[in-house]
């Protein structure tokens, strides 16, 4: 029963789309210009922008009166009040463990954040276990954190693939083990000369099927 690590931001779950259902709405509450919408986009990085910093940059370039901590905790709560598990993914999560595979969530991000996300969208019923850096305290790509994961469902790394999106913290994890591994390209051309992933796809779905292909 080989292991499959899967990321969660876009990967599992849409966060960018859900992030940019959110911007659209709150751009049009403060009557924002529509072309604003990928600025604030590009602001975000997926994610990478502290939320601190991007609370400040929206306050500074709309000169809102709102204090930096409520616009803080809107960054927080909106966007998940738009995020829902695609049943496609749902159905081809279930297929995988169906053949074989254990889907395990390997993510980066805060403790309580990412494991409320997995368990209101409904994820946790699909996979086996997560672990998430905030509570163990150590990140993707250190290899570490799929060693815990592995400990976690009690099977070995041998044979595990990594799935996601992220060329540093998954395809670069899983060049640390040795593991294979799918990258999924969200229209993006891979560029890191240092390591390569062994499948590229657009999405989670094309991912699981590509790895369950490889048992066949």
């Amino acid at each position: 029963m080989p292991l499959v690590f899967l990321a969660l931001d876009d990967t599992l779950l849409d966060r960018s789309g859900a992030f940019r259902l959110w911007a659209k709405g709150f751009l049009d509450e403060i009557a924002a210009p529509h072309d604003d919408l990928e600025w604030l986009i590009s602001m975000d990085a997926d994610g990478l922008t502290s939320r601190w910093d991007l609370a400040d940059l929206i306050r500074d370039r709309y000169r809102l009166r709102t204090p930096s901590i409520d616009l803080l905790e809107e960054l927080h709560e909106g966007p998940l009040a738009h995020e829902r598990l695609d049943p496609l993914v749902a159905c081809a999560l279930q297929i995988t463990g169906d053949a074989g595979f254990v889907p395990v969530v390997v993510t980066n991000g805060p403790h309580e954040l990412q494991e409320s996300r997995i368990r209101r969208t409904g994820l946790d019923r699909y996979v086996a276990d997560w672990v998430i850096s905030g509570q163990e305290g150590v990140s993707k790509p250190n290899p570490r954190i799929f060693a815990l994961a592995a400990q976690r469902v009690r099977m070995r790394l041998g044979g595990a693939w990594v799935v996601g999106d992220s060329p540093e913290a998954d395809i670069g994890g899983a060049a640390a083990m040795g593991l294979p591994s799918v990258w999924l390209h969200r229209g993006r051309d891979w560029v890191d000369q240092r390591f390569a992933p062994t499948r590229v796809v657009g999405n989670v779905i094309q991912g699981l099927s590509a790895i369950m292909a490889t048992a066949r």
